[in-house]
């Protein structure tokens, strides 16, 4: 049995969905917060187990039973303590493998992320202390992010944004699904760390180009002062989570702190990834 934690988010869904190629609906349980987030995955067949990651009776129920656990990393800026109270309940039910979702970067210690990404690296450094087997996937950042930063009007406002030309080998939320459950359902992954990326970087100098490409008009990207960037988010009414999340990424993306660029995706997957302009088409064009 093998227990998805965050199952009902974007990243759990789609691992669930290549998943369910792979092995019966029996085979996989769900942990989510509510009934109501469970709702599909119940009508999928999935085992479902509710509860949160600080309620620690509810972490060791869910955990009864399984062989394999996929905690995929939470958002929240306790993470860390979260992500501790899962890898402790997994120990306690003699779980026998631990994949977990991080990141992939050069230094998050010296990154303007460090407070966002820091504790992806401590929890890889708790589960290995822990002494259970784990598969650690370092994933890059999603091409489904790439709206996000430039608005889903960049064709016709252009894109404004303020990452200099630094660049990130994005990669399509699927792809990584696919791969996460070729892991889960295969041997040989114990105690590997895989980098997950894609086999190109891009710059949002490219990802304009790519965007002009597809639409046909001429989009054109502008380096943004920083400081000027922040003040119109505020402006427009941006959440100071947005803006912290949106400029902290333009910072470590300028810095070059996502310049990493691996095979381990495609072998994997056995195949090359999906072109991030394939996804900016269907995206911004149709």
């Amino acid at each position: 049995m093998i227990l998805i934690t965050g199952a009902a988010g974007n990243l759990g869904s789609a691992i669930i969905n290549s998943l369910l190629k792979k092995v019966p609906a029996n085979q996989l349980a769900a942990f989510v917060r509510s009934e109501q987030k469970a709702e599909q995955l119940k009508k999928l067949g999935l085992n479902i187990r509710i509860g949160d990651y600080n309620d620690i009776a509810s972490l060791d129920n869910a955990m009864k039973g399984i062989e394999k656990v996929l905690l995929i990393s939470g958002l929240s800026m306790e993470r860390l303590k979260e992500h501790t109270n899962v890898v402790d309940a997994a120990k306690r039910a003699g779980v026998k493998q631990i994949v977990y979702t991080g990141v992939t970067m050069k230094d998050a210690a010296v990154s303007p992320l460090k407070v966002l990404m820091e504790s992806h690296f401590q929890t890889e450094n708790y589960i290995k202390a822990s002494g259970i087997p784990y598969t650690f996937l370092r994933n890059t950042l999603y091409a489904e992010v790439i709206p996000f930063y430039i608005g889903d009007q960049a064709l016709n406002t252009g894109i404004h944004y303020p990452a200099g030309a630094g660049r990130v080998p994005y990669v399509y939320r699927p792809d990584l699904a696919d791969a996460t459950a070729v892991v889960l359902t295969n041997k040989g992954h114990e105690n590997k760390t895989y980098q997950l990326t894609g086999d190109q970087l891009y710059s949002f100098t490219d990802v304009a180009g790519m965007l002009s490409e597809v639409s046909g008009k001429h989009i054109a990207y502008t380096d943004v002062d920083p400081v000027a960037f922040e003040k119109h988010m505020k402006e427009i009414g941006v959440p100071e989570i947005g803006i912290m999340i949106s400029t902290g990424f333009a910072a470590a993306i300028k810095q070059g702190d996502f310049e990493v660029v691996t095979a381990d995706l495609e072998k994997l997957l056995g195949r090359k990834p999906t072109p991030v302009k394939q996804y900016l088409k269907a995206h911004y064009v149709g």
